[in-house]
């Protein structure tokens, strides 16, 4: 795991060596202040030597000048390394992600991805961080203290022996009661819900319950903070209790010796060695307890790192798809790999280029399974699918998929202006080339009513437009890749039959070469087609065209009659 994550330190080596080099040096005249403040007391102030007290003293400011700058300069290459670290790895993850194919997005919720993006990258930065600067400090400064309180004084430094275990059982106790609580309880409310909320008229309910989810919280954090507080009085504790005890042994110790084994100076320096050491503890145990937090951050942003790709590129790919022809070779597919439990079975079916067909069939029949199979967006799991009369696998995936556009049932729109949300089908496309297929997609008339037309402003997901709108600005981004096949996943479902119509037949007309194929629940948006499929229970259960099925498939004639006699009953 560790391996995987230092790959992302990348070019900010230098600062990542840097900082903890800096921080040692930082340390190091840290802990020479204080033997030159015992020597300044001792030879200078007691001796009565004031060029002792001149010379010395300079001493000191260059040393706490040189110690600050060295702390500047640490704090500073720690920040650059971390926040250095954090883009590269952001930048990989997000790299890997655009990687994955749907089986493989399949894996991780969307939220799941964005948390690793965010919060858990940021967890793992500070993390970092700390490991660089802090980590490295904490111990030094502990043992290098603790080295050179034993060369003033052995006897006293027992205390710090006695001392420190007490202290460090103690901010283990703590911080053990205390991390579980932090961690364990955490409420994921799904705000995106505030409409079903509000449709069923529950909002009294859920307040209660939020109400009786938020006081549980409370009490979890009370708690845990009322045992977090015990962290500062026992650390004052440790601190005075030491001083308390050095001063009663260091005074006797002078006293008795005539300062021949102790003078004033080294027990002043003591003092300050004794707030170095437990203070190194105290920060110590908080560096573990950030390592510990973010120690499942980094499991989660590894797993990411770690998967494989399940749709790659073949050796010599296939750079040019030859026609928008499609053929399915016994054709069987699982989400899971699983062969009693796939969702396509035993599909057969030839589609010539340029040829219109329509996909009809209930819920969970296969109809959006079998057209995320011809980009690639899964693989099949049995059989074989040929596109412009190769194996879809032969090809690169960026040729096949840039002559394969598709408009999925959860197509969405991006924030920024209309014309470059329909630029992504074309990010070199002219003004008149988003016209013209806006048109096509009868998205023109609506534009032209908006102020800014093309260049009104959308919302993220598009929450400024309808649901029609929506739709018809996603076939007109499709329809600007010029593809060789064109897949509308129940992409006319929020538009009106006129509507649906007059695109029906701006796709006959203008694009006759292209391949169409339409995934509808309406009878009347694939009426018209050259050929229509009936999906039900994963298969095949018709093909034909519209009179065909009327005669001889009874689901198909069904569905008609249902749809038909709704229609005539409500005129």
């Amino acid at each position: 795991m560790i391996k995987k994550l230092m790959k992302s330190i990348g070019q900010y080596k230098k600062e990542t060596i840097l900082t903890p080099i800096f921080v040692s040096l930082e340390v190091i005249l840290e802990v020479i202040i204080p033997l030159l403040m015992a020597n300044l007391i001792d030879d200078g102030v007691y001796g009565g030597e004031m060029n002792m007290v001149y010379k010395i003293g300079i001493q000191l400011v260059i040393c706490a000048a040189l110690s600050l700058l060295f702390g500047m300069l640490s704090g500073m290459y720690a920040s650059k390394a971390s926040a250095g670290f954090a883009r590269n790895l952001r930048k990989n993850l997000y790299f890997k992600v655009q990687d994955f194919s749907f089986s493989n997005i399949d894996k991780f919720s969307t939220s799941s991805l964005v948390t690793r993006l965010t919060t858990d990258v940021t967890n793992v930065q500070n993390a970092f961080q700390m490991i660089i600067r802090i980590a490295v400090r904490t111990p030094l400064m502990l043992i290098i203290s603790l080295l050179f309180s034993i060369s003033i004084s052995a006897k006293l430094s027992l205390i710090f022996l006695i001392l420190i275990p007490f202290l460090g059982v103690g901010l283990y106790l703590i911080i053990r009661k205390v991390h579980p609580l932090n961690l364990n309880n955490v409420v994921e409310e799904n705000v995106a819900g505030i409409r079903v909320v509000k449709s069923f008229v529950i909002e009294e309910k859920e307040k209660k319950k939020f109400g009786k989810v938020s006081n549980s919280i409370y009490q979890d954090f009370s708690k845990a903070e009322r045992i977090l507080a015990l962290n500062s009085p026992l650390m004052q504790f440790s601190i005075y209790g030491c001083i308390l005890l050095i001063s009663w042994f260091g005074a006797q110790i002078i006293v008795n010796s005539g300062m021949a084994e102790l003078t004033t100076g080294e027990l002043m320096t003591m003092f300050t060695y004794s707030i170095q050491i437990l203070s190194s503890l105290m920060m110590l145990s908080m560096v573990l307890v950030m390592i510990a937090i973010s120690k499942s951050s980094a499991e989660r942003i590894v797993e990411v790192l770690k998967e494989v790709p399940d749709i790659k590129n073949p050796e010599n790919p296939i750079e040019k798809v030859a026609d928008g022809s499609i053929e399915f070779k016994n054709v069987s597919f699982s989400y899971i790999n699983d062969k009693d439990k796939e969702c396509l079975k035993d599909i057969n079916i030839k589609i010539n280029s340029g040829e219109t067909i329509g996909i009809i069939g209930g819920t969970g029949s296969g109809k959006s399974s079998l057209v995320n199979l011809i980009p690639r967006l899964y693989d099949v799991t049995e059989g074989e699918l040929l596109v412009g009369g190769r194996n879809v696998k032969e090809y690169d995936l960026e040729a096949l998929r840039n002559e394969v556009a598709c408009v999925l049932q959860k197509n969405v729109l991006f924030s920024g202006t209309i014309s470059e949300n329909i630029r992504w089908g074309n990010e070199n496309a002219t003004d008149e080339e988003i016209e013209k297929v806006c048109r096509l997609a009868q998205a023109d008339e609506f534009i032209q009513t908006f102020p800014d037309k093309y260049e009104t402003y959308i919302e993220e997901g598009g929450t400024n437009v309808s649901g029609g709108q929506k739709q018809r600005l996603c076939i007109a981004r499709a329809l600007l890749k010029n593809p060789k096949i064109l897949i509308l996943d129940d992409s006319t479902s929020a538009v009106d039959t006129k509507t649906d119509s007059l695109i029906q037949k701006a796709f006959k007309e203008e694009i006759p070469g292209t391949t169409k194929i339409i995934i509808a629940q309406r009878i009347s948006s694939i009426e018209n087609c050259d050929r229509i499929i009936v999906m039900d229970k994963c298969k095949i259960n018709g093909i034909g065209t519209h009179e065909e099925l009327l005669k001889k498939n009874e689901i198909y004639r069904e569905v008609y009659e249902s749809q038909t006699k709704g229609s005539d009953a409500n005129e």
